[in-house]
């Protein structure tokens, strides 16, 4: 790294370069508004950037990276910031490329069942936009009404119907990409499955460590004939997850099947009042849908297994209202649990669908150990777990210990053949753990496909990969504020 003073005056050729290039409100250096990009939504890691850009096109993402290139400063790509795993954590050293003004749909293909939409585009737009031709956009994170498609891609967002309509990457068909030396080039194409090497593939839930996504083509589908949606109440998360065993093994595959104890049911009544089966241990949130006659009789099947194994009441959504209401509770679970506790960690893995009850007892059994309450909200389809370690940072201690509990959980995961994040990605957060998953060899092929991309490693580094590998990899972004931040660089400007 270079010193201060030299740091200093390339900071400042490169503000003066953005100044020239983008909107008079697009470059930020006030120290106090800098504080605003702090953290994505993972909020217990902070760094504040050295500078912050709002580009509102493809070319002025191109001119923002081409010159961070010259400059030999990295940046990091931001969509909306709802990420939970610190992806889009600012380096401290860097240039945070904030995509929020590049909000347009430009085109909805009905013809051929796709649209085009630049990268800060709201999830939930997409579907808005194409529901009055009949279509919409599967992907469907809790934080659809508010984090980006760009977001989406660079996570491989998945959300609660990723159990019959998989993640963001089968719904992505093509994209323009600004490379980390500020070329812009095409990714995929309007054919179902373009020649060559996958490309698109790799850089779908790259995390920001290949590029920039400027442009993206995403595929609609057709609106279900039938949707039908049942709340069942069960005494304990047992019951629940045996119900969802028997589902799945008769050969139904739900659009979704989402579980929530008894602590998370507590959080989401205090905040939105969902009005879940008083007294039960454990939820299921159960959604089929598809052609009619399908539906009602899978639907009765699931209600059979349900009534089967425990439910003490099943409660089916009458029209759209009951059904919003039903989907309120599980979507406002995250930010819910915030009413029953001051700080938590929002956790992400991964088990085999059939070790449901064995690591839900684990997860039961280290928070009584420990101390340390844990809520659980998660798509049980697939297996994919969102503990939420409760703690109160203002007590001595209280964050360790919940830090510990977090990555025993991640280590069950693995201990059952897990994976450490199912939607959520890696980022800053996880980066201790890729070890724990993976060889050196493993993880030394894939920083090569980061090298090919990025040979000088400034795109969003320090995120992704445990330690300094390939391609002379600094050390990850510090915590805390760049000097000349901390010197008042904005009073210059």
């Amino acid at each position: 790294m270079v010193a201060n003073g030299e740091q200093s005056s390339t900071l400042h050729a490169l503000i003066r370069r953005f100044r020239d290039a983008l909107a008079p409100d697009a470059v930020i250096t006030d120290p106090q508004q800098l504080r605003t990009y702090e953290c994505d939504g993972l909020a217990n890691h902070r760094v504040v950037p050295a500078v912050v850009v709002l580009p509102e096109d493809a070319e002025q993402v191109r001119s923002v990276v081409r010159a961070c290139a010259e400059y030999g400063i990295p940046f990091v790509a931001r969509g909306s910031g709802t990420g939970l795993s610190g992806g889009a954590l600012p380096h401290a050293d860097g240039v945070l490329v904030v995509t929020s003004r590049m909000r347009r749909i430009l085109e909805v293909d009905i013809a051929n069942e796709r649209a085009v939409v630049e990268p800060g585009v709201i999830n939930l737009d997409v579907t808005r936009a194409a529901t009055p031709y009949g279509y919409y956009f599967a992907p469907d994170p809790s934080s659809q009404q508010v984090c980006s498609v760009g977001g989406n891609v660079a996570e491989n967002s998945g959300g609660a119907h990723c159990l019959k309509y998989g993640f963001t990457a089968n719904h992505i068909l093509a994209m323009e990409v600004v490379t980390p030396d500020g070329e812009l080039v095409e990714l995929g194409g309007r054919a179902p499955d373009a020649p060559g090497y996958d490309l698109l593939g790799a850089f779908i839930g790259s995390e920001g460590t290949l590029g920039v996504a400027t442009r993206i083509t995403v595929r609609l589908l057709r609106s279900p004939e039938s949707v039908r949606t049942l709340l069942a109440g069960f005494p304990s998360t047992d019951e629940a997850g045996a119900a969802v065993s028997a589902i799945i093994a008769d050969g139904v595959t739900p659009a979704a099947i989402e579980m929530m104890d008894a602590l998370s049911i507590e959080a989401a009544e205090q905040a939105v009042h969902c009005g879940y089966p008083e007294g039960a241990g454990a939820v299921l949130v159960v959604e089929l849908d598809g052609p009619a006659a399908e539906v009602d009789h899978t639907f009765a099947e699931v209600q059979r297994h349900c009534g089967e194994h425990g439910a003490f009441e099943v409660r089916v959504a009458a029209d759209e209202a009951e059904r919003a209401l039903i989907w309120k509770g599980r979507k406002s679970a995250f930010a819910a649990v915030g009413r029953i506790s001051r700080d938590y960690i929002v956790q992400d893995g991964v088990i085999p669908r059939t070790a449901l009850p064995e690591v839900l007892a684990r997860i039961s059994a280290l928070s009584a150990e420990s101390g340390v309450r844990v809520a659980n909200v998660f798509h049980a389809g697939d297996g994919n777990l969102h503990p939420l370690v409760l703690f109160d940072g203002d007590h001595p201690g209280a964050a360790e210990r919940a830090e510990e509990v977090s990555g025993a959980i991640l280590d069950l995961c693995l201990e059952h053949g897990g994976s450490i994040t199912g939607e959520h990605g890696v980022g800053a957060d996880k980066v201790r753990y890729m070890g724990r998953m993976f060889t050196s060899d493993d993880l030394d092929t894939m920083q090569r496909v980061r090298c090919s991309f990025d040979p000088e490693n400034r795109c969003n580094p320090g995120k992704v990969f445990p330690t300094p590998r390939l391609c002379g990899e600094a050390p990850g972004p510090r915590r805390g504020v760049h000097p000349l931040t901390e010197a008042g660089l904005a009073d210059q400007f």
